[in-house]
């Protein structure tokens, strides 16, 4: 059966890996990635200049820190973080997320650093 008729499963996907703040595409949607990424800790500030990013919480709690408010995600719950707009993401414990973005954003935006991974593809 082609690929493009078969349902992305996120547990399954979930379950193929472990290491964190390394996002996985699961899906494309016209130009835009579908990731999915497990993380806990603090990430890094920074920003996406050019495009929002979605953030949805499939299982654990997540905060999203902005410079004027932190945002905390339930599982079930998303937000989207406007383009421009510098953020830290933080979770206290492992927490698993979906992102959608552009093809080719990377997950530290302008910040670069030692967590900026390549976005690696779950068959």
């Amino acid at each position: 059966m082609p690929r493009s008729i078969v349902p992305v499963n996120l547990a399954d996907r979930l379950s193929q890996f472990s290491e964190l703040w390394s996002q996985k595409t699961v899906a494309t949607l016209n130009d835009y990635e579908i990731k999915l990424a497990k993380v806990k800790g603090e990430f890094v500030w920074h920003t996406h200049p050019d495009t929002d990013e979605l953030f949805l919480v499939v299982s654990g709690r997540l905060t999203i820190q902005l410079r004027e408010a932190d945002v905390v995600l339930e599982p079930g719950e998303l937000f989207v973080v406007p383009r421009g707009v510098e953020h830290c993401p933080v979770a206290t414990e492992e927490t698993a997320i979906l992102l959608c973005e552009p093809a080719g954003t990377l997950n530290t935006g302008d910040a670069g650093g030692p967590l900026t991974r390549a976005t690696e593809t779950l068959d």
